[in-house]
């Protein structure tokens, strides 16, 4: 947000959430309710032809799981690290040099900073480029594997173990949030901070990367085209108000940016004054050295800026340091760079630290497991519906699962780690997620059918869907989807694909290109992302697959696909689903034992 604009971002963000986040979000939840199937089995209920959208969704949810979770990997490390009475990010490591045996601190991290050297060497001990791997890092490696066993024991039996923790990722961070907001809003420059988030840079909204973050944004918020939606969708009750579910979730999302945000600035406002104030006070230290005051507290602010203003011309570089707030408020930070970096160094700025980075750290691993939680069970529920593997207790298919993301994920705790991290999460979701969410609605509203998808969502809550939803259904989200579109690849064909590599010389990241072998895995990923839907597209058209059910308009009745134990006292022991042409009623009955692993 803070590279984008400031509260500039918000427009964009706010206009993802009300016309693309909140329509298609009731598609995915409504779908699955109303056929009480996953996302495999949903889009070969509507037709076959488009099945392979529920692989796709489920190769994108994989694709984010593997490169997610090193996320998590990085906050347990920190968090763990925290308990201590000094922070290990407050101070240089100190050397010896000269006969005299003077201390003075590690030439990497006197050229940078605290925080950004004990992130980037003591963290990752990252390599200077993503050709070199620099090793598998143990320390990371543990930290993965208590990660991947973390969101095993969380989804190994479905919404059964994993609805109890939800309501913990959910609710603590808030909690946090708000004790950041308390004391946030009485640091001092925490008005600054606020001041800049408030004055957005409005010529950002012109750039095409600004929308397309946004638009990412609100797919991993909403969690829209992973697939776990519809499945956790297909757990409700029939009758479940599920657009009631859309409205508070759209609310609290766009609530709880707004909120977050001003968290977030007013603690880094403090922090850049904070640095502020050490620069004013080098200078003043500066001016007393050279006789013209006996004091500093003879120099007031009018005097300091005159005196500054006066020596700028001459001796500037050569004595004083250029001391600027706007520009520290202006330093951009986005990704990784801002959680563990600039906003470590604003916790070290606070008194009884330690705290702060503990209860900063539980709420990102909340949400970072939160999200964990709903990428995986798309990926889980749709190996489950396959008839292979639907006869394997999940709580096993589960197990081979996480097995095979942490083997897989090893390439991410190398030196090289961070970098791969980038390339993930540039090319293995973005293009994919609009692809899939395009389709989606274009399948839902046009194939489907508006009306019937309409009348469905009357039967189960009651409420026929009005103008707002047939209006975005229809028309403005697939032609803002189409829009994304065209400008990722446009981006992409105008931008060499960069990434930051870590100089240890300089103490500063720098900007180096992807090599060519990287963008060929880059691409494997899109292809892979997206080859499924046209792949079973042409295997339907040329009669190559077997009948594998009829399209929606011509079934009779739609029943739960096996998932687990779990579901059962979500469900009623008899269904009544009526075929939405005649409005006519089916009683179906529905056993405890369908739904026994």
């Amino acid at each position: 947000m803070q590279q984008n604009g400031g509260g500039a971002f918000l427009i964009p963000f706010l206009f993802m959430i009300f016309l693309e986040g909140a329509p298609l979000l009731l598609i995915e939840l409504g779908i699955g309710q109303r056929l009480r199937t996953g996302s495999l089995g949903a889009w070969n209920s509507i037709h076959p032809a488009i099945g392979g959208i529920g692989i796709a969704s489920t190769i994108v949810a994989f694709l984010v799981g593997l490169y997610y979770n090193v996320i998590i990997t990085w906050c347990f490390f920190f968090l763990f690290n925290s308990f201590q009475l000094e922070l290990p990010w407050e101070t240089c490591p100190m050397q010896e040099v000269g006969m005299n045996k003077t201390r003075i601190p590690v030439a990497e991290c006197g050229n940078s900073s605290e925080t950004a050297y004990y992130w980037y060497r003591q963290a990752l001990d990252i390599s200077p480029s993503i050709d070199e791997t620099g090793g598998i890092k143990w320390w990371m490696v543990l930290c993965l594997l208590l990660a991947w066993v973390v969101v095993y024991l969380i989804i190994m039996r479905g919404i059964q173990s994993s609805g109890k923790v939800v309501y913990f990722t959910a609710l603590f961070p808030y909690v946090v949030l708000t004790i950041f907001f308390i004391r946030g809003i009485t640091l001092k420059g925490a008005g600054s901070g606020l001041l800049h988030l408030y004055t957005p840079k409005l010529h950002k909204l012109f750039e095409v990367t600004v929308w397309l973050d946004a638009a990412t944004q609100v797919f991993y918020s909403f969690g829209l085209a992973f697939g776990s939606l519809i499945a956790f969708g297909s757990y409700n009750k029939p009758k479940n108000d599920c657009v009631k579910d859309v409205m508070f979730i759209t609310g609290t999302n766009a609530i709880t940016a707004i909120y977050a945000s001003a968290v977030i600035f007013s603690v880094l406002g403090f922090k850049a004054t904070a640095i502020f104030d050490r620069c004013v006070n080098f200078n003043k230290m500066e001016m007393v050295s050279s006789g013209n005051f006996s004091h500093m507290d003879q120099i007031t602010d009018e005097i300091y800026d005159k005196y500054i203003a006066d020596n700028m011309k001459t001796n500037w570089t050569e004595t004083f340091k250029n001391c600027s707030l706007e520009r520290e408020l202006n330093e951009a930070a986005a990704g990784t760079g801002l959680a563990f970096v600039v906003f470590t160094q604003a916790i070290v700025e606070l008194p009884i630290s330690p705290f702060w980075s503990i209860i900063f750290f539980m709420m990102l691993l909340a949400l970072g497991i939160g999200s964990q939680i709903g990428t995986m069970e798309g990926v889980v529920s749709t190996v489950f519906e396959i008839s292979y593997f639907n006869k394997v207790r999940k709580e096993v298919l589960t197990g081979v699962i996480c097995g095979t993301c942490f083997f897989a994920g090893l390439i991410f705790v190398t030196g090289a780690g961070e970098y791969w991290v980038s390339l993930f999460d540039g090319y293995a979701s973005t293009t994919g997620l609009v692809i899939i969410a395009l389709l989606e609605t274009v399948s839902v509203m046009y194939i489907y059918g508006h009306e019937r998808f309409s009348q469905d969502i009357e039967y189960m809550t009651g409420y026929y869907p009005g103008i707002y939803w047939q209006v975005t259904w229809r028309f403005v989200g697939p032609i803002m989807l189409i829009g994304l579109l065209i400008g990722s690849f446009i981006v992409k064909l105008q931008k060499s694909p960069e990434y930051d590599a870590w100089n240890s010389l300089t103490g500063e990241t720098e900007k180096r290109q992807f090599p060519g072998w990287t963008m060929a895995i880059a691409l494997v990923m899109i292809i892979a992302s997206i080859a499924p839907i046209i792949i079973v597209w042409i295997m339907h058209t040329c009669n190559i697959l077997p009948p594998s059910g009829r399209p929606r308009s011509t079934s009779t009745t739609m029943r739960r696909i096996d998932t687990t134990a779990s579901t059962r006292p979500m469900m009623e022991d008899y269904e009544y689903l009526p075929m939405t042409p005649s409005r006519e009623l089916y009683k179906v009955r529905i056993t405890s034992d369908e739904f026994l692993l």
